[in-house]
Formats: structure tokens, sequence, C-alpha cells
């Protein structure tokens, strides 16, 4: 009886020491419409290493899909659905790859294109060959889907959303933030610089793609921006 007594003890006493052991859940807060000094500077260096006239390899991808809007299965190549997407509805997309030459400091470029019922969102990712620090850069940008895919890549749409993926860090994002019944619009003029260049690279990377004729000629061929004829109706014999 005396040693069951120890036994326990030992196991309550191994067990609370444990549980003080364990480390401390460390939360990390973007701050995505009011990035500090250090981010913004992060962020500038990052849009510099991409190349302006980049060079590709012999090696590409082309693909086109229909995606059911799942946050549990997102579309390949894009951005994460956000949680609480109606999960009946669906997107149309298209992807574009290129791979640059191994002097290159980016791996790869990937393009994407995705329409639904009520947006259009492109998504411009480039990943690093050497991630010691930064592993990929995103652009995005967004319209409203009332637009053609032709008139969207034809206007130029700006930049929304920059963000950086880096190894064993938090990421670093800029979004545009408008304001809301809350409170009102968060002053965002100094980082205009940011914004502007990042549209510039997606600008020049719709050229080099060629993704302005690609894209609405792949929509095509899944129907989206396609109107089916109504049949003409049988006359009947006098």
């Amino acid at each position: 009886m005396f040693s069951q007594k120890i036994l326990i003890l030992v196991l309550a006493f191994t067990a609370v020491t444990a549980y003080a052991q364990q480390p401390p859940v460390k939360v990390n807060v973007i701050n995505v419409c009011s990035p500090s000094a250090d981010d913004q500077k992060e962020l500038s260096a990052a849009l510099a290493k991409i190349p302006g006239r980049p060079a590709f390899s012999k090696d590409y991808e082309v693909a086109r899909g229909h995606s059911t809007l799942d946050p549990s299965t997102p579309i390949p190549g894009m951005q994460p659905i956000p949680p609480g997407s109606t999960p009946s509805s669906a997107a149309d997309w298209v992807r574009v790859r290129r791979e640059f030459p191994d002097s290159n400091a980016f791996s790869n470029v990937q393009y994407s294109f995705s329409v639904d019922a009520s947006n259009m969102v492109e998504t411009l990712v480039l990943r690093v060959r050497d991630p010691k620090d930064l592993m990929q850069v995103s652009v995005e940008d967004s319209a409203s889907a009332i637009a053609s895919a032709s008139t969207m890549l034809s206007a130029n749409t700006p930049v929304s959303r920059i963000k950086l993926e880096r190894f064993g860090k938090a990421s670093v994002v800029l979004s545009r933030c408008s304001g809301g019944e809350s409170g009102p619009a968060t002053d965002q003029t100094v980082y205009e610089p940011i914004f502007r260049t990042a549209s510039d690279i997606l600008n020049r990377y719709r050229d080099v793609l060629g993704v302005r004729k690609m894209v609405p000629q792949e929509l095509a061929r899944l129907g989206v921006g396609t109107s089916t004829k109504t049949a003409p109706a049988h006359k009947k014999n006098p």
C-alpha cells in the first residue's frame, strides 16, 4: 500500500512538471493595413529583386479548370479561400507557370486568374530558388465579375494585396484597406509607392506571360463569357 502511494505521488509530480514545462503559445498578429517601417523596407526590397525583363527556360505549364469554392480544397495555385465562403458556389480558373534559368534568384513564376459569380482575382507568385529567409512573393488584385476578363486585363487593375512568405517567420502583408461602419478609412498614402511598384510588376508580367490574350481564350473554353444561344422555335405546319 505504501509503495502504491509513492507511485501515485511520483506520477502526479511528473504530470505537474510536464505541464509547467510546456512552452507558451506565441500568436503573431499581422497588421496588413499599416505595416511597420521595417516591414515596409522588407516589402520594397523583395519587390526590387523581381526581374523586370525576365528570361524563361523552355519549361512551362498552362492549365484551366472549374473548382467548387470550399476552404478545405483550395484552387491550385491561388490564395486560400476565406472561411465562410458559400460551399455551393464555384469558380473557373486559368493558371500559367514559367521556369526561370538556374542563374536567376527565383525558380519560377506562377500567374493565376479566377472568376466566380461576383469577383475576378489575379494572383502572381514568384518562388525563391534558395529560400534562406524569403520564400516567395505574391501580389494580387481583384475586380467585380460584372466586367469581362479582357476588360480587367486591359485596364491594368492595380494591386490590392502584397505578401511575403518567410522561412520560420510570420508573413509580411500589405493590403488596401477601406473604412467600415466602425471607423474612417485608413490613410495609406505612405504605402502608395509600394503598391505602385507591385502594380508595375504585375503589369509587366501580364505582357511577358501573354495572359492578356491567353486568359480570355482559356476561359472561353470553359464557357466563361459566352452566351448560350436559344434554339429557334419550330413553326407549326399550316
